[in-house]
């Protein structure tokens, strides 16, 4: 019942009408729901913005088919899989919702994505970043959009080997994300004569890493890697600058950071860290007037790759819809698979038959305060993947979606 109790407390809608034109084959109520962390360390890189993202999304198709209704339901999982279960269950069987987005947090993601398998619901998966998701646990009614931890693993690691940095020590998240994000990271590092010098493991939303801190100096390792993600990185950034490890000779990689992290930590502390991302609001003209888009709606915020990752898979989602002619999940879900995908925060997708949503991903480093001009010019970008190359190939995930289709 607990679920039930959340789902009902934290729904927000927008009911959108209009006269209906030229809309025949499209679903009359197109439901949505936002599944994300709104109060503890993932919520400032999702959150309400997510939120805002997917209205940004449905206004825009709703634009276009003035006819159909769109609803947007949100709900907080409290990164636990049982309580992200559970929402889902009561979202699909009670409110008869049609997607489920964002899912920040891999073991909840992992636990949704079994719950949508076979009901009339698709799973747009865009911020759960383990690569089980596409792997082994792939299903038919599941789509991945806006990176994974092979792809970050994979962009790092060639970037800074490349450079010189072949000794590795991580510090992760005891959990399927940080687990994923090193079993990918040391498969990368064995395919291209890196090694791991270490690895110590912490659990979720920690506030003390001086023990482990301490591993890491005395491993000499080149690189030290933040296998984490929102509070937790922020932390860890702050604290390896405050224990004066930033060293010559030294890299500091943050392997799922957002540019809010890298504000939330501050210049001063993260110049220099390296991550990789698929979107930033300073990258491009398209990217600017987009985010400028969201922060009109959203109190001036910079948004976060999670949400632009929320804005590209809702809106594709909705065209597929139409395209489609029905909501069922699984039927989506192919439809996006064959359609052409393109949009200003991530140009051209491509869904692939694993359900991996492939596109552009960039390795940036922090500026220096004197480099920066404001909020969105924090990043420079120093190297830049193709969907193709950032992706794990597709017959090289266990996905048995694959055979399925043979």
């Amino acid at each position: 019942m607990r679920g039930i109790f959340l789902y009902l407390g934290v729904v927000t809608a927008v009911l959108l009408t209009g006269a209906r034109t030229g809309c025949a084959d499209v679903p009359q109520t197109i439901r949505i729901g936002v599944l994300n962390d709104m109060s503890g360390p993932y919520s400032d890189n999702a959150g309400e913005g997510s939120v805002v993202a997917a209205h940004m999304a449905a206004d825009q198709f709703i634009a276009a088919h003035p006819g159909v209704k769109v609803e947007i339901l949100s709900g907080d999982h409290q990164n636990k899989a049982d309580v992200g279960s559970a929402i889902a269950r009561e979202w699909i069987d009670v409110a008869h919702v049609d997607a489920i987005a964002d899912v920040p947090n891999s073991a909840v993601g992992l636990a949704v994505s079994d719950v949508t398998r076979g009901t009339h619901a698709a799973l747009l998966a865009s911020s759960a970043a383990t690569s089980d998701l596409t792997g082994k646990y792939c299903s038919p009614n599941t789509v991945q959009w806006t990176y994974d931890t092979w792809a970050v693993s994979h962009a790092l690691s060639e970037k800074l080997v490349a450079d010189g940095a072949r000794s590795w020590f991580f510090i992760a998240t005891n959990n399927a994300l940080g687990q994923s994000m090193v079993r990918d990271a040391t498969a990368s590092l064995d395919k291209i004569g890196g090694k791991v010098a270490g690895t110590a493991y912490t659990p979720i939303n920690s506030s003390d890493y001086s023990s482990i801190l301490l591993q890491a100096a005395t491993s000499n390792a080149r690189v030290v890697a933040f296998a984490t993600a929102g509070g937790d990185t922020v932390s860890l950034i702050k604290q390896t600058a405050e224990f004066g490890m930033r060293q010559p000779g030294k890299s500091f990689a943050a392997m799922l950071a957002t540019s809010n992290d890298v504000l939330a930590a501050g210049l001063p502390a993260a110049q220099g860290v390296i991550l990789v991302l698929p979107f930033y609001a300073g990258l491009d003209d398209a990217s600017r007037a987009w985010s400028e888009a969201f922060g009109a709606r959203d109190h001036g915020r910079t948004p976060t790759a999670f949400q632009a990752g929320v804005y590209s898979s809702v809106r594709a989602y909705l065209d597929a819809v139409a395209a489609a002619g029905s909501t069922d999940g699984a039927t989506v879900v192919r439809q996006l698979k064959r359609q052409r995908i393109h949009d200003d925060v991530f140009g051209d997708v491509v869904v692939r038959p694993d359900g991996r949503a492939t596109h552009a991903m960039y390795v940036f480093r922090v500026k220096s305060p004197s480099d920066s001009k404001g909020p969105n010019d924090i990043l420079e970008k120093i190297g830049a993947l193709s969907g193709d190359q950032a992706f794990r190939p597709v017959d090289q995930g266990g996905c048995p979606l694959l055979s399925q289709m043979r």
